[in-house]
């Protein structure tokens, strides 16, 4: 059996070039493009695009986005608005396949796998947007918040428990991060 290399796009766009932390873990398959930050041992994972053509965006520190997902911004409008960066603070958990454009995800918060945020949407720290969910336009999580469904809605408050298996996600996608990085000749 024949190993093939899958290579990683880190490219710019309107004189902005992505900058990536050395710590890092950035998967084979991803297409990073223009004005993106990602912080110190956050990681992208196998077949992720995150693309700051039209706008800005922040992966903060221990930040984790996963398989297949896809991350974006919104860009300036006719007539003087700014458009939306995308900024997702630090220790974030991004479940596979979910779709983030022009939104702000802060420090803890957990997006479940297959779900989308919309432009303009916040998920507050320790906020959490259930698998499948899709977070409308201007929708804003409250801290602990967890909301279900399509369109999604507060169906109660995280416990501590709850709170703490995230920050445990946390801490193994960092750890996982590394082996994977190390695994692929990457550091």
């Amino acid at each position: 059996m024949t190993a093939t290399r899958t290579y990683i796009t880190i490219a710019g766009i309107h004189g902005k070039m992505p900058r990536i932390h050395s710590s890092a873990f950035i998967a084979p398959g991803c297409r990073i493009i223009g004005d993106v930050e990602i912080g110190a041992d956050a990681s992208v994972w196998y077949n992720c695009v995150i693309r700051g053509d039209v706008n800005r965006i922040v992966i903060g520190a221990r930040s984790n986005i996963q398989d297949g997902t896809v991350v974006h911004c919104d860009s300036a409008k006719a007539g003087g608005g700014q458009g939306f960066a995308t900024i997702i603070g630090e220790d974030v958990l991004i479940g596979h396949m979910a779709m983030l454009h022009g939104c702000t995800l802060e420090p803890g918060s957990f997006v479940g796998l297959g779900s989308i945020v919309m432009d303009g949407c916040t998920i507050e720290s320790e906020g959490m947007l259930a698998a499948g969910a899709m977070l409308t336009a201007g929708k804003r999580i409250g801290a602990r918040q967890l909301w279900v469904g399509r369109p999604a809605k507060h169906l109660r408050d995280l416990d501590e428990k709850a709170v703490a298996g995230n920050k445990l996600g946390v801490t193994m996608y960092v750890e996982n991060g590394r082996a994977h990085k190390q695994a692929n000749g990457l550091g």
